[in-house]
C-alpha cells in the first residue's frame, strides 16, 4: 500500500479512505478501553494520532511500542472526536519496524539543549529540532529562489585553497603528508618542504569563497556562492562554529548604495519566505524556545533598516556610556565593535535592525575599497537583533596600484595571489558584495540561542563527533 505522509493526512483530503502512515513514536498513551498512539515522520511539527482498540492486538505486542518507535499503521482516516487534533486514524493493522529500549536518550521531556547536543545523530527527531531544520531547508530554497529571479548565476569556488580571504591566518590545512610517522621533512630556513605534498605547496580549507566570487561577477554580472567554508578560529561562543555555510553574492557596477538596498531586500526576502511557509514551525518556536520571536520577524518587514555612518555609532555608544549604560569592552573610535555594542544600537538605540558603514580601514579587510578620508573603508554591516552582526560586506577595491599598495601596508603575502590582481590589471570594474553567515540567519529566523543549533552536527574546537 503506498504510504501517506502525515502533514498529507493531517489535510484531510482522503477522509473516510484507508491510509498508510509510517513513523516514530511521539507517545503512547494506553488503557483498559483504547490506546492513543501519536506518530510523527518528520514532514510536519504535527503528529497524527492513532486510535486502537486493544482487544483488537496482542497486548504484548503493544507494550513494546514505546517513545522512539518506528511502525507502520494501516487504516482509517476519520475526524478526530477528541481535542487537538482535526483528524485521526482508527487502526487496523500495526507493523514495528524497529522498537526503542528504555534507554533511548530522547525520551525524557525537558532536556537541555547541551544534553541534546550529545546525541545530535538522534536529537533530530525531537520535535524543536525537527522544526529548526525543516526552517533550514525552506530558507536555503529562498536563497537561491532569490538569487535566480534577480538574475544571479550560481557559481561554485574552491574548497581548497592557497589563500587567506581574510588575511587572518585561522585556517585548517589539508595534507596528505605523514604526520603521525614524521615523514614532513623541512625545507629552507626550516620550513616544511611541501614538494611532496599533493599540490606540491601549503593548502587550506577556505574561509570564503570571495575572492574567486569575484573574478565570477567580473565575467557573469552577478554570482552567489552558497557552500560550506572553514575557520580554525579557538571560539568557544554561542556565535561560533568551525564549520559553517556561507552566502556571498558578488555583483559587478554596484556601489554602496545599491549594497545596502540589495542586503536589505535579501534579508527581507528570506524572512518572509520563511513566515509564509514555515508557519507551523514557527508558531511552535514562538511558544516553545521564544515568544517574541514572530513578533520580531514581522517587525524586519515592517521598517526600513537604519543606515549609520561608524562614527556615529560610536557616538551613540560613547553618549550611551557616559549616560550610565556599561559595556564590558570599552567604547573608543578606531575599536572593532563588540557583540554587546552592535546589539546596544539594534535593540536599545534604534529598535530595528541597522546597516553600518565606513569603517576604520584598519580593521577591516585588505580588499575594501578606501574612502577619501584615507581613513575609513566602504564596508556595510548588517546588524541584528539577539545576534549582532549578521551580513559583513563591502565595495571591493577596483584600482590595481591602491589595492597593490594596502596589500603591502598589511605585509599580506600575496604570492600566490596573482589571478586575483589580475582583475584589477586586465578589465577591472566597480564592484561589491557581502557575506552572510548562514546560521547566523537561521539563529535570527528561527530564535534559537546558540548556533550549535541550528546546524544538524556542529564542529566546534575539541568536537567532531559524528
Amino acid at each position: 500500500m503506498k504510504r501517506t505522509k502525515v502533514v498529507s493526512a493531517l489535510k484531510g483530503t482522503d477522509l473516510g479512505k484507508e491510509v498508510n502512515v509510517k513513523g516514530w513514536v511521539r507517545f503512547h498513551r494506553t488503557s483498559k478501553a483504547v490506546d492513543f498512539i501519536a506518530v510523527n515522520d518528520g514532514s510536519t511539527i504535527n503528529n497524527i494520532q492513532v486510535v486502537v482498540s486493544p482487544s483488537d492486538f496482542d497486548p504484548d505486542t503493544l507494550k513494546k511500542i514505546t517513545i522512539g518507535s518506528c511502525i507502520s499503521v494501516i487504516g482509517t482516516l476519520v475526524k478526530s472526536k477528541g481535542k487537538g487534533q482535526a483528524y485521526e486514524i482508527q487502526c487496523k493493522s500495526i507493523e514495528i519496524y524497529g522498537l526503542c529500549p528504555s534507554d533511548y536518550p530522547m525520551q525524557k521531556k525537558g532536556q537541555s539543549f547541551e544534553y541534546m547536543r550529545k546525541y545530535a545523530h538522534l536529537r533530530l527527531r525531537t520535535n524543536t529540532f525537527g522544526a529548526v531544520f525543516r526552517i533550514r531547508h525552506h530558507l536555503a530554497m529562498a536563497i537561491h529562489k532569490y538569487f535566480d529571479e534577480h538574475g544571479f548565476y550560481y557559481f561554485n569556488t574552491p574548497l581548497l585553497t592557497s589563500s587567506d580571504a581574510e588575511g587572518a591566518g585561522d585556517m585548517f590545512q589539508v595534507t596528505t603528508l605523514d604526520i603521525d610517522h614524521d615523514k614532513i621533512k623541512p625545507g629552507a630556513e626550516g620550513k616544511t618542504d611541501y614538494s611532496e605534498d599533493f599540490f606540491g605547496k601549503k593548502v587550506n580549507l577556505t574561509v570564503s569563497g570571495q575572492l574567486e566570487g569575484e573574478l565570477g561577477a567580473t565575467a557573469l554580472g552577478a554570482i552567489y556562492t552558497f557552500g560550506p567554508t572553514f575557520r580554525a578560529e579557538n571560539s568557544n561562543t554561542p556565535r561560533h562554529l568551525a564549520e559553517f555555510w556561507m552566502i556571498e553574492p558578488e555583483i559587478a557596477f554596484l556601489d554602496m548604495t545599491g549594497l545596502m538596498d540589495l542586503e536589505e531586500d535579501f534579508i527581507k526576502f528570506c524572512v518572509k519566505y520563511a513566515l509564509d511557509h514555515c508557519q507551523d514551525d514557527l508558531a511552535f518556536l514562538n511558544k516553545m524556545i521564544d515568544k517574541g520571536l514572530l513578533e520580531r520577524l514581522q517587525s524586519v518587514l515592517k521598517e526600513d533598516f537604519v543606515r549609520l555612518p561608524y562614527t556615529e555609532g560610536i557616538k551613540i555608544l560613547e553618549e550611551a556610556a557616559k549616560n550610565g549604560h556599561h559595556f564590558d569592552n570599552p567604547v573608543s573610535w578606531g575599536i572593532d565593535l563588540a557583540s554587546e555594542h552592535e546589539r546596544y544600537l539594534v535593540e536599545n538605540h534604534f529598535k530595528r535592525p541597522v546597516i553600518m558603514t565606513d569603517y576604520p580601514k584598519d580593521i577591516k579587510a585588505f580588499y575594501m575599497k578606501i574612502n577619501e578620508d584615507d581613513k575609513t573603508v566602504q564596508g556595510t554591516d548588517v546588524l541584528f537583533p539577539q545576534i549582532g552582526e549578521i551580513i559583513g560586506g563591502s565595495v571591493r577595491e577596483a584600482d590595481y596600484d591602491k589595492l597593490l599598495s594596502e596589500i603591502h601596508r598589511r605585509h599580506i603575502p600575496m604570492k600566490d595571489m596573482w589571478w586575483y590582481l589580475d582583475t584589477r590589471k586586465y578589465g577591472s570594474c566597480p564592484h561589491a558584495g557581502f557575506g552572510l553567515g548562514f546560521e547566523r540567519l537561521v539563529l535570527f529566523i528561527t530564535g534559537m540561542q546558540n548556533i550549535r543549533d541550528v546546524i544538524p552536527f556542529p564542529r566546534t574546537p575539541k568536537n567532531v563527533e559524528f
